[in-house]
C-alpha cells in the first residue's frame, strides 16, 4: 500500500520537481526521503528561509517552479521573510510543509499554518485527508504557475502516515493550463499606433516581462521605426545596452540626471512588460507630458500613480509588437525624435563621472570598486544585486551587457541576494555568478556560505564592507540622529570564508581586488572578497533623496 507522504512525493516528481531546498524535521522527513528515492536532489541548508530564497533563485534561473521544504511550526515560521520577498518578486514556488498531527491539538509545535501563510502573502493548500494528497499538490502547482507566487502544501503528520485513498494516476497541473499566447485586440493595437505615429519624442521602456531574444529584435525594430530613446526598468537593467547607442539606462531614481532631462521631453512612452510603478516613473515626475501606451499580458496593470494609461494593450509582447510594427508600417515619424547627434553626445556625457574618487587610508571609494569589477569580470559571468545603500553604486555604474538579477525594491529585505545567487547558479547548471552585497546583509546568512562550500557552487560574493548599516548611517545624518549607532565592527570575512572551506580575501586596494577577482574568474569556486569601502561616499539616489541634490 502507498502512504500519503509517498503519494505526495509521487505528485511533486510528476510536476517536474528535480531539486528541493530545505531542512529535515519530524514533520517533513518522511516526504523528503520519499522524494529523494524518486530521484530528486535534496539540498540541505542551514536555515529554512535561506533554502526558500535559494529555491527562488533557482526558479528565476530555470523558469520552473522552485521547491522548498520545512518542518511544522518553527520550521514554517522561519520562512516568513523569504515568502513575502518571493511573492513581491512574483516567483512561482511550492513549499512542502509538515504540520502538527490533527490528532494531537496540544503539540508544542502547533501553528495555524493557514493563517500564517495568509499573513506572509503565500498561497495555502491543506492535505486535510488521505484522499486529498494528489489534489492538493496539483492545486498548489497550478496556483504557483498561473499566479506566479509561492504556495504552501501543508500536510499533518498523522495524515502523511495514513494509507493513501485517492486515485493511483496523477494528472500534473501543466496539463490544465492554457499556455496559448495572449492575442492583442486589433483595435487597441490601432489606437496605440495612432498615438505613437502622432508623437515626436518616444521613449520605449522595457521591463522584465519583455526580456527574450525574439522580443529583443522587435523592440529594436520599434525603436528604429519611432526614433525612440530606449530605457529599462530596474529588473531589466542594462538589457540591450550593447545593441543601440540610444540607450538611456534605468528609468527612475537610478537614472542619470541627463536621462531624467531627456525623458522629461517625451510626448509618448511605450512600456513593454514593465510595471510602471512609482520607482520607474520617479513618483510620476519622469514623464510629465507623455501619453502612455502600455503593453502587458496581464488583464490590467495599474501604474504607480494610480490613474489609467492612455492606451492599455493586453497581449503577449512578441505578438503585440509584431502587430504594432505592421500598423506603423506606412506611418513615417515626423522628425528625428531622439536619434540625433546632440542626444548621442548627452548620453555619452551621462556615463562620465564628474567627481574625483574619494581617497581614504585603508578604504576604497565604492564607485571605483564597481567600475573595477565591471571591467575585470567577463560579460559571460552574470551579476546579482542585493539591497541597501551599497547596491546603489552597482545599480547605477555596472554598464556591461551582462545578465543581471536585481533584488532591489521587491520587499527591501537585506540578506537575500547571496542566497538567490546560490540557487540561480545551480539552476543554470553551475554557471559561475557573482553578487555584490553589503556586510550586514552577507553576515545575516553567513552560515549558508557553508552550504555553497559543501556543494561547490561557483559563486563570488563581493562584500562592500563599510562596517555599518550603510543606509541607516546616511539616513541618520539626514534626520539629525547619531549615525555612529549604525556602525558595527566586521570580522575579516575573507578569513572567515577560508575557514569555512571556501576561498577568501580581504582587500584594501584596487590592485588586490583585481587579483582576488582574477583568481575566481580563472578557477570559479565559492569565494568571498571583503572589500573595505569608505562611508564618506553617498550614492546618487541618497543624495537626491536626503540632500535634495539635483545630480
Amino acid at each position: 500500500m502507498t502512504k500519503v507522504y509517498e503519494a505526495i512525493a509521487d505528485a511533486f516528481v510528476a510536476e517536474g520537481t528535480s531539486h528541493v531546498f530545505g531542512m529535515l524535521g519530524d514533520a517533513n522527513m518522511h516526504w523528503c526521503n520519499a522524494v529523494a528515492e524518486r530521484g530528486a536532489t535534496l539540498l540541505d541548508v542551514r536555515h529554512e528561509g535561506s533554502g526558500l530564497t535559494m529555491a527562488d533563485g533557482w526558479a528565476r534561473a530555470t523558469g520552473r517552479p522552485g521547491v522548498a521544504s520545512a518542518t511544522m511550526g518553527p520550521g514554517v515560521t522561519q520562512l516568513a521573510t523569504a515568502l513575502v520577498a518571493a511573492n513581491r518578486a512574483r516567483t512561482p514556488l511550492v513549499v512542502f510543509a509538515g504540520e502538527a498531527a490533527l490528532s494531537d491539538p496540544g503539540d508544542s509545535q502547533y501553528l495555524d499554518q493557514r493563517k500564517f501563510a495568509d499573513a506572509v502573502e503565500c498561497g495555502f493548500v491543506s492535505v486535510a485527508a488521505p484522499s486529498r494528497a494528489h489534489a492538493a499538490v496539483r492545486a498548489a502547482f497550478f496556483q504557483a504557475r498561473t499566479t506566479s507566487r509561492p504556495v504552501m502544501v501543508s500536510a499533518p503528520m498523522d495524515v502523511q502516515l495514513a494509507e493513501y485513498e485517492g486515485p493511483a494516476e496523477y494528472l500534473p497541473s501543466i496539463g490544465l493550463i492554457d499556455a496559448t499566447a495572449v492575442q492583442p485586440d486589433p483595435q487597441r493595437v490601432e489606437d496605440a499606433a495612432t498615438i505613437i505615429a502622432e508623437s515626436e519624442r518616444v521613449v520605449l521602456l522595457v521591463g522584465r516581462g519583455a526580456r527574450g531574444p525574439e522580443v529583443a529584435e522587435l523592440v529594436l525594430q520599434l525603436q528604429d521605426k519611432t526614433h525612440a530613446l530606449l530605457a529599462t526598468t530596474l529588473q531589466a537593467i542594462n538589457w540591450l545596452r550593447d545593441r543601440t547607442p540610444y540607450h538611456a539606462g534605468i528609468a527612475g531614481g537610478y537614472g542619470t540626471r541627463i536621462a531624467h532631462e531627456l525623458m522629461g521631453e517625451a510626448d509618448c512612452v511605450i512600456a513593454v512588460g514593465a510595471g510602471l510603478n512609482q520607482y520607474t516613473t520617479w513618483h510620476g515626475r519622469l514623464f510629465p507630458k507623455a501619453d502612455i501606451v502600455h503593453i502587458d499580458r496581464a488583464e490590467q496593470v495599474v501604474p504607480g500613480a494610480g490613474g489609467p494609461v492612455d492606451c492599455y494593450v493586453r497581449g503577449d509582447a512578441r505578438l503585440t509588437l509584431r502587430q504594432l510594427l505592421v500598423a506603423l508600417e506606412d506611418r513615417t515619424p515626423s522628425g528625428a525624435g531622439y536619434h540625433t547627434p546632440v542626444v548621442l553626445e548627452r548620453l555619452r556625457e551621462a556615463t562620465i563621472l564628474r567627481e574625483p574618487f574619494h581617497r581614504e587610508d585603508g578604504r576604497l571609494d565604492p564607485r571605483e570598486v564597481v567600475l573595477a569589477l565591471d571591467e575585470s569580470i567577463p560579460e559571460r559571468v552574470p551579476l546579482v544585486l542585493g539591497s541597501g545603500h551599497q547596491t546603489d553604486f552597482g545599480t547605477m555604474l555596472f554598464a556591461r551587457p551582462r545578465e543581471v538579477v536585481s533584488n532591489y525594491g521587491l520587499f527591501g529585505a537585506i540578506g537575500q541576494a547571496p542566497l538567490l545567487t546560490m540557487g540561480w547558479s545551480l539552476g543554470r547548471e553551475g554557471r559561475p555568478t557573482f553578487v555584490v552585497e553589503g556586510d550586514a546583509s552577507f553576515i545575516m546568512h553567513l552560515a549558508e556560505f557553508d552550504t555553497a562550500c559543501r556543494y561547490g557552487w561557483p559563486v563570488l560574493v563581493v562584500v562592500m564592507n563599510d562596517e555599518a548599516l550603510g543606509a541607516e548611517y546616511h539616513k541618520s545624518e539626514a534626520h539629525g540622529l547619531r549615525r555612529e549607532l549604525s556602525a558595527i565592527r566586521s570580522p575579516d570575512l575573507g578569513a572567515v570564508a577560508t575557514a569555512m572551506g571556501g576561498t577568501g580575501a580581504t582587500v584594501r586596494t584596487i590592485e588586490d581586488l583585481g587579483k582576488a577577482v582574477g583568481e575566481f574568474v580563472a578557477a570559479p569556486k565559492p569565494t568571498v572578497v571583503d572589500v573595505r569601502i569608505s562611508r564618506a561616499v553617498m550614492s546618487v539616489p541618497f543624495r537626491r533623496l536626503w540632500r535634495g541634490e539635483e545630480i
